[in-house]
């Protein structure tokens, strides 16, 4: 009888060792060891290797791209996310809260893919009937989309053998198990060999597969980090359970860009896209109000437009007090040090807060100037005009430096309707400036607040 083997696992990266350790000597995050029992495989379970599937190595220029065919999901924002489409052959890791959209999403986008191609739709959470329901509920009825609710590993890939899908839908990952696997289902084992085997079927035979993660208690994929390491990409759903706004968020593409976002809306008749982000941020915003700038950041190839409010107040405690909603803290307290220090603005004794409405996360640099000029509006209680824009990023003395895609930026500021921008003065001297947007050249925050305020 095989003897049982107790490993621990590392759900940062997936390492593994034979004792528990409260630091993972790989990747250096802290209690993230978990304890797996695993059993070996007895003798008589093995399979015997495939005999004539070995390959030979073949030059690079030899290899066609032929096999890469790129087709539409049919949700355009959906296909910005994946690269322009989905890839034939590809395995998509689709990630995201429990009742975030996952299962309608993929559900949804069986409409179109089953007017050209053949899915399976494969559920261990729901039952067929209560599949037909939801698909009713949707407006989803292709004659080519087959459905079976199955959480058994072999069950699943022998009805792909037979039926021969163009596309696989596993929903979810968690509910699969191997049977010739002793952990429980959901495991850190039984996860591993399912998306394995996912990825050998999606390889060997063509298959686009799409499948459902769901995610922990920190936010990311229930599994090992090696999960994500399999997969070619890794989609995740985010959204704030208080609005209906949802965004799909790509982190990994082997196929595409990994900053793309798709923005939809979820309604009675299931998700709907928002082809135009940028209105639905700025909505509701105030007129008049100090303390708030749009700013204009890039998402993968698009520009989109936010708005960042800023509240400064004198504080009653002897450290004040800093607190930064969708932008980076570090970022923040940096930007509050050097608007005192260059800017002549005495925060030190102000409580500072930074909010990116929408539920948008504004990471890159060119977010910089706005945040500045909302605390320095929300400082000084003046407001901002309601008609500008402003982008930039800001070094540590005071300068405004250039970002990428300024004409992409400028272009969409001009599109909704903006009649102002402030720009960096650096690198804008080549820019096409779209008619009736009156662009401010500013060298340092000095004069970025001047021109504003």
């Amino acid at each position: 009888m095989a003897k049982t083997k107790t490993i621990f696992f590392c759900t940062n990266c997936g390492s593994e060792t034979l004792k528990w350790m409260g630091r993972c000597p790989a990747c250096g995050a802290f209690n993230t060891m978990e304890e797996h029992i695993e059993k070996p495989i007895a003798a008589g379970k093995a399979k015997p290797a495939p005999v004539g599937m070995s390959r030979r190595p073949q030059r690079i220029r030899d290899v066609t791209g032929d096999d890469e065919i790129r087709f539409s999901t049919g949700m355009g924002e959906l296909d910005r996310v994946l690269g322009g489409g989905s890839v034939a052959g590809s395995l998509v890791l689709v990630g995201g809260a429990p009742g975030i959209g996952k299962s309608t999403l993929l559900l949804q986008i069986c409409n179109r893919l089953c007017s050209e191609r053949k899915v399976l739709y494969i559920s261990g959470e729901e039952s067929e009937r209560q599949l037909k329901l939801r698909a009713e509920r949707l407006g989803v009825s292709p004659e080519e989309l087959y459905i079976l609710s199955e959480t058994r590993l072999s069950d699943v890939v022998e009805a792909t053998e037979e039926l021969k899908p163009d596309i696989l839908i596993v929903d979810s990952i968690q509910t699969l198990y191997n049977e010739e696997n002793d952990s429980s289902p959901g495991s850190i084992s039984q996860v591993k060999d399912c998306t394995m085997t996912m990825m050998q079927l999606s390889k060997s035979q063509g298959i686009t597969i799409f499948v459902v993660g769901h995610i922990n208690k920190d936010g990311n994929i229930a599994g090992p980090k090696v999960l994500e390491h399999m997969v070619d990409c890794v989609l995740y759903f985010e959204g704030d359970p208080n609005t209906s706004y949802r965004l799909l968020r790509g982190v990994k593409n082997r196929f595409g860009s990994t900053n793309e976002i798709g923005v939809f809306e979820m309604m009675d008749i299931g998700l709907v896209e928002v082809p135009n982000p940028s209105q639905m941020l700025l909505e509701g915003r105030p007129e008049g109000a100090s303390g708030t700038c749009v700013a204009c950041v890039m998402e993968g190839t698009r520009p989109v437009l936010a708005e960042v409010q800023a509240l400064v107040s004198k504080t009653t405690f002897n450290v004040p007090r800093r607190t930064a909603d969708g932008f980076d803290f570090n970022r923040a307290a940096l930007l509050l040090a050097v608007a005192e220090k260059r800017a002549g603005m005495k925060l030190s004794v102000f409580d500072a807060y930074i909010n990116v409405i929408g539920g948008l996360r504004l990471d890159e640099p060119g977010a910089d100037l706005p945040v500045v000029l909302a605390v320095a509006s929300s400082y000084r209680d003046t407001p901002i005009a309601d008609d500008l824009v402003a982008i930039g990023e800001v070094g540590l003395t005071g300068e405004i430096r250039t970002v990428s895609h300024l004409n992409q930026r400028l272009g969409e500021v001009s599109r909704l309707g903006f009649k102002k921008c402030i720009i960096p003065r650096g690198g804008s001297e080549k820019l096409d400036i779209p008619r009736g947007l009156t662009v401010y050249r500013v060298k340092n925050i000095r004069e970025a607040i001047e021109t504003a305020l």
